[in-house]
């Protein structure tokens, strides 16, 4: 299992180094007040994560997965367990720049509005995950990133026309009234929806034929 982490981490080392420039020039740009950093590190990992599912492809990987003792399951667990390492890891330096930022800027720091922003940040991305990589075991990596674009399109479309009809301040409402419990219930969303998204992907690799 280690040894299959690894193999996805050292796929993206090259990757490194963009991750850092991308780093410094949104941090500059947050630093002058016309970005959030919050979002874009967190999702480029699961981007440059992506990429490792077509070197995988390129090197006929999962035939080979496929003739080891629990090749394919451990496969699956792999790639999610170094994508959410990799997601930890950029939020971690993420939230530490972000606190920073704030400091030089005003000298002071909301901490709880900075951890309430990397959560969602962070509750953005796992979803992101937990809808990719189901659709990549089962289409793809080229056709499911043309579906998901499809599917969020489309999503704002409805979304957008079911607005100009429906009331959402109840909702809202309710929303609000749960306040701080959100801290709570977004982390445990979190791990239901990865795992789901887990099982669904295991199911589908572990019965594809190479």
């Amino acid at each position: 299992m280690l040894g299959l982490i690894k193999k996805d981490l050292l796929m993206i080392k090259s990757n490194i180094k963009t991750l850092f420039i991308i780093l410094v020039v949104y941090g500059v740009m947050a630093y002058q007040g016309q970005m959030d950093l919050s979002f874009i590190l967190p999702f480029m990992s699961v981007m440059i994560m992506i990429s490792t599912f077509s070197y995988d492809a390129y090197n006929k990987w999962d035939a080979y997965a496929s003739c080891l003792p629990n090749g394919r399951q451990n496969s699956v667990r792999a790639k999610y367990i170094a994508t959410l390492l990799l997601i930890i890891i950029t939020t971690a330096i993420v939230t530490i720049l972000m606190i920073a930022i704030a400091y030089a800027r005003t000298k002071s720091i909301d901490l709880e509005s900075v951890f309430s922003t990397v959560l969602g940040t962070a509750f953005a991305t796992i979803i992101l995950q937990s809808f990719m990589y189901p659709s990549i075991y089962k289409f793809g990596v080229e056709k499911a990133r043309i579906g998901i674009f499809i599917v969020v399109f489309g999503i704002a479309i409805v979304g957008g026309i079911i607005a100009k009809y429906i009331d959402f301040k109840p909702m809202f409402q309710v929303l609000d009234n749960l306040g701080n419990y959100w801290m709570i219930i977004l982390p445990v969303v979190m791990i239901l929806v990865l795992y789901l998204s887990y099982k669904i992907s295991e199911g589908i690799y572990k019965k594809k034929e190479y």
